[in-house]
């Protein structure tokens, strides 16, 4: 049976026993502790948890995962064996609150055996060693005797509290003359019984609604059904290694197979990643798809191929999961864009490394590259560590990792002493409580404030005096200090009336706001203080942050509603706002969305600013930025119908208060990252 098949097969005959079929959910997970959707149940785990009612009783889909980042990595594996890759399908059926251990195994057991055909007397299954149920329901329905394991291999659980329950498994024997035990005998299915509820104790309770969870891997599924023991031998990466002969102009061989398989699986996690919105970066799941990317580039070079090659391949991902997975065309030429930008800037740093690391190469002692080379080619020239030990690797050196990460860690400490600002040294004020700023929404609030800290010239002192430049530490303040891309308020201090200090920034350092500037009198820990805010400032930066918001609303709508904010810094006196594109707009594009925002402007849209439940903003559909981490209680700016977003800044009432926006202008500042600065109110006029 074709690749292709198997995956129409398993959701037809879900969809006869009542299930609802449901599209494979993005590959970003609405989930800031993933970097990807690492399995199946990641897009339901809030109804399996019970956080989330069930929008059908029964469900299946076959779901994009990627596992190439942070704990959840097979990356160093793909290439060297049959089995590992960084992205994957997984098929599953859930039933939420419905059928239970019974017709779960009814199921797997008629879909592997009778629908798929596969040989019963080839399948072993195990299950929890307590569950007698599951073990039961085996012999009646498979006339199988189980084997039984312990927690390890049969227990799922969603942490060390929660729901949990014990899972049963099905694995396929590819013979007797295979000698590696883990070779032989395959996982091919897994259900899951979400039946119980542990406390911090440990004690087991029944949960109210059962749940099953199942998974499978598509890729194992297509070399069982199709007699091969290595998945990259079944038809879809057959196909997609033609694919790559025809490009690299090299024949596959028992040699270089490994680097075939590496560009097949890179192709897909790829591909696969920029459609669904992933920017190849330097940071979080961009970079894990720019370093994925560049192995696939390397792997092609080993081959002797120069140039472009996943750019070139991305046609044909189409041709094979094009009918699956519609965006893959859809996102054509976005994706290809992409490709080609990251593929050009590959070549250049490799050109310009390659020089460094060939220079290096004759003065290496015992074959070891020291750490302090390996640093060099990382900070200037833009290797990671691990391309740099693909590369000498073939030449049998390898390099000082410790002297590596001895050089970052140097690297990192410089650029601690160097940035604006004295962090470290209010980080080390653990007896420092935090700032109660409660207030920051009402400018104009009376605030009276008790100094608890002054900062002169790098140490904390208990008086301070006129001229002195300062930062200081209040138990309370309506001062909004910089976070969150917007800029912190400037104002004064007043002391008995006079003012003490000019405060040209709020900056925060955790939970503690500091004001810093420079004082115009003597002022002491301990001392009473009013802080009074620059309200034209404060409102030139409200109209700002809101015209932000309409920014982003504005490029979704021109350009296309994959494009996301990837970084902002909101001041008095203009807008920066970065965002994922993978080319420059035109000027049409930047005037219409210029005249979008200013149409929503002259409407006079109501912008509302509540506070709500991180489960009630999610529900009312506000945009949440990814790493960002929210409260329970979270606060939505939502003007009129055009833009709902999570946000904690200050913001106007009326779009009409922003008066005027302009772009004055777009740019690139990195791969498939654009920049726009805009001016608002009078400055935009």
């Amino acid at each position: 049976m074709k690749y292709n098949d198997i995956r129409t097969t398993f959701l037809k005959f879900f969809e006869e026993k009542g299930h609802k079929i449901v599209p494979s959910a993005s590959l970003i997970p609405n989930d800031p502790t993933l970097l990807f959707t690492v399995a199946g149940m990641v897009p339901w785990k809030g109804i399996l948890q019970g956080t989330e009612p069930a929008f059908a009783p029964r469900v299946a889909d076959v779901q994009k995962c990627i596992r190439a980042g942070g704990k959840h990595n097979d990356l160093d594996e793909v290439g060297f064996d049959g089995r590992h890759h960084t992205f994957f399908e997984m098929v599953g059926n859930w039933s939420f609150g419905d059928y239970f251990k019974e017709g779960a195994i009814e199921y797997s057991w008629e879909l592997l055996t009778k629908v798929l055909g596969l040989d019963p007397n080839k399948l072993r299954v195990t299950t929890h060693e307590t569950d007698e149920e599951s073990t039961e329901i085996w012999r009646k329905v498979a006339g199988k005797e189980a084997i039984r394991l312990g927690d390890k291999d049969n227990w799922w659980s969603a942490g060390d509290t929660g729901p949990c329950g014990p899972c049963t498994e099905i694995f396929y024997d590819f013979g007797a003359d295979i000698e590696n035990e883990d070779d032989r005998w395959v996982e091919i299915w897994n259900d899951v019984f979400m039946q119980y509820d542990r406390d911090a104790n440990g004690n087991l309770s029944p949960l109210p609604k059962k749940n099953v969870d199942t998974g499978g891997g598509l890729e194992r599924w297509a070399a069982v059904l199709q007699g091969k023991t290595d998945n990259y031998d079944t038809d879809l990466f057959v196909n997609l290694m033609k694919a790559i002969e025809n490009v690299v102009g090299v024949q596959k061989t028992a040699e270089n197979t490994p680097s075939f398989k590496v560009i097949a699986d890179h192709l897909r996690a790829v591909g696969f990643a920029i459609a669904d919105g992933v920017i190849p970066s330097n940071t979080d799941r961009g970079y894990v798809i720019r370093r994925i990317l560049r192995r696939a580039m390397r792997h092609g070079q080993i081959l002797g191929h120069k140039g472009a090659l996943l750019s070139k391949l991305y046609p044909a991902l189409i041709t094979e999961m094009g009918a699956a997975y519609p965006e893959l065309a859809r996102e054509e030429k976005h994706v290809v864009e992409i490709i080609q930008n990251e593929e050009n800037a590959f070549a250049d740093m490799l050109q310009n490394g390659m020089k460094l690391l060939e220079n290096e190469i004759p003065k290496v002692n015992n074959n070891v590259l020291p750490g302090d080379v390996a640093f060099k080619l990382f900070d200037t020239y833009g290797f990671p560590l691990d391309l740099t030990q693909m590369i000498l690797r073939d030449k049998n050196i390898d390099v000082d990792v410790a002297g590596f990460e001895k050089s970052m860690a140097e690297q990192k400490e410089r650029s601690r002493a160097n940035t604006k600002g004295t962090r470290t040294l209010w980080e080390s004020q653990t007896q420092l409580t935090d700032t109660d700023d409660s207030t920051k929404y009402s400018p104009d609030a009376n605030m009276q404030s008790k100094v608890l800290s002054i900062l002169r010239n790098g140490e904390f002192v208990e008086s301070a005096n006129a001229g002195d430049e300062v930062e200081v530490a209040l138990d309370k303040t309506n001062f909004y200090g910089t976070q969150g891309g917007q800029v912190g308020d400037s104002g004064e201090m007043q002391k008995d009336g006079k003012t003490v200090m000019t405060v040209s920034e709020a900056a925060r350092v955790d939970n503690v706001v500091i004001h810093k500037g420079t004082l115009t009198g003597t002022l002491n820990v301990g001392d009473t203080v009013s802080t009074i805010i620059n309200a034209p400032s404060r409102q030139q930066t409200a109209r700002a942050h809101t015209a932000t918001h309409l920014l982003q609303a504005a490029l979704r709508h021109v350009l296309n509603e994959d494009v996301e904010q990837r970084g902002s810094k909101v001041s008095p006196d203009s807008v920066r706002f970065d965002f994922s594109f993978g080319r420059a707009m035109t000027a049409e594009e930047k005037q219409a969305t210029e005249d979008l925002i200013n149409k929503w402007i002259s409407e006079d849209l109501p912008v509302s600013h509540e506070e709500m439940s991180l489960d009630e903003a999610k529900s009312k559909g506000a945009m949440a930025l990814f790493g960002e981490k929210y409260g329970n209680t979270v606060k939505v700016i939502t003007a009129g119908d055009v833009s709902c977003e999570l946000c904690g800044g200050t913001h106007i009432y009326h779009t009409g208060e922003i008066i005027r926006a302009k772009i004055n202008k777009e740019k690139s500042i990195s791969s498939g990252i654009r920049r726009i600065t805009m001016s608002v109110g009078t400055l935009a006029e």
